[in-house]
């Protein structure tokens, strides 16, 4: 079927070149027969349609190449840290594989079968306790083999524009000057990718040495790499695929709304209802008006709705855990 489709496709006197890449990396050509002039490379569709009207498998993405795949692997390990991930880590790993000299994916309580997935996409895999986001991942540098090192959670993907961008910016002779390299990341949400608002283009430091880049920050969320030198940065977008329906995203608000009051609380923070009020509202206002989230739609005016409720969580958490105490007894019963 896909062979008719193709041939239907190509029209007389041009070429029209497939790239197919599967999990492996192989790259598997297909072009007309007796074709002598070229044709343009045609852009596809982020829901991998090609022109030709067939979807890829989720395990493949159709993309022309604009750097070619070097012969050998780059010098780069790539650490993903992950938790019953089984149903991200292809997509993550088959974003990095025929280009890279290794990957690591690092478990931490697992209970899933993340283990013989990662395995079987050709990673080597390593177990390590929970300590912390900071903690955890700073112990999963130390399992590379390599001095430069790509960190990558499991519900995120490389781009082809971003590999592209990655294996240019090994090929360029000021490389070592460098200290670490950072990019874009982008939310695929509620079907669509977010371009605008909070969420984008949310520049992450991610590729580094190990020997002049750590994760920094607080031990228990917001975590950041902290940087001895400088930092490129690069074009291309690093996908990210953290919140595939609304319910999940929902979801997330309360557990990071625990982590919050664990940071504030460690700090000595207290309850300020200036804070409460103004948050939220800024966020909002940021988000949708400042940073243009209302370009994004009915999805753009959920995110800034969303963020200003989950500061509003948030802070009113650290307002609960100050008032706490026990209902007036008015039966007077004895406990």
């Amino acid at each position: 079927m896909l062979a008719r489709r193709v041939a239907r496709a190509f029209q007389p006197g041009k070429i029209v070149t497939i790239h197919v890449y599967d999990c492996t990396g192989r790259n598997t050509r297909v072009t007309p027969p007796n074709s002598s002039r070229s044709h343009p490379r045609s852009s596809l569709s982020s829901n991998n349609r090609s022109r030709f009207g067939f979807r890829a498998p989720r395990s493949c993405s159709l993309v022309p190449p604009v750097v070619s795949l070097p012969a050998v692997p780059l010098p780069l390990s790539v650490v993903i840290v992950a938790k019953n991930e089984a149903h991200n880590l292809p997509r993550c790993l088959a974003s990095v594989q025929g280009w890279t000299a290794e990957s690591v994916v690092v478990l931490n309580d697992t209970t899933d079968t993340s283990e013989p997935v990662a395995r079987g996409c050709g990673a080597r895999v390593a177990s390590l306790p929970w300590q912390g986001y900071r903690d955890t991942k700073n112990a999963a540098l130390a399992l590379a083999s390599h001095e430069w090192v790509l960190s990558l959670d499991a519900d995120e993907e490389v781009s082809p524009r971003l590999r592209d961008a990655i294996i240019a910016f090994f090929q360029r002779p000021d490389v070592a000057s460098f200290a670490a390299a950072r990019f874009p990341r982008k939310v695929w949400f509620i079907n669509r990718w977010i371009t605008h608002g909070d969420w984008y283009p949310d520049h992450c430091v991610r590729l580094i040495q190990r020997s002049r880049a750590r994760w920094g920050g607080d031990a228990f969320v917001h975590e950041k790499m902290e940087c001895d030198g400088p930092v490129e940065t690069l074009r291309g977008d690093l996908h990210h695929f953290s919140f595939p329906t609304l319910a999940s995203h929902v979801g997330k608000i309360n557990p990071f709304a625990d982590l919050f009051l664990r940071q504030q609380q460690a700090r000595g923070k207290r309850f300020s209802t200036a804070a409460a009020v103004f948050r939220p509202s800024w966020r909002f206002f940021r988000g949708y008006v400042l940073r243009r989230g209302f370009l994004d739609g009915y999805p753009g005016f959920y995110i800034a709705i969303a963020t200003a409720f989950g500061a509003l969580v948030r802070y009113s958490r650290l307002y609960e855990a100050e008032q706490r105490k026990q209902p007036p007894d008015e039966l007077g019963r004895v406990n």
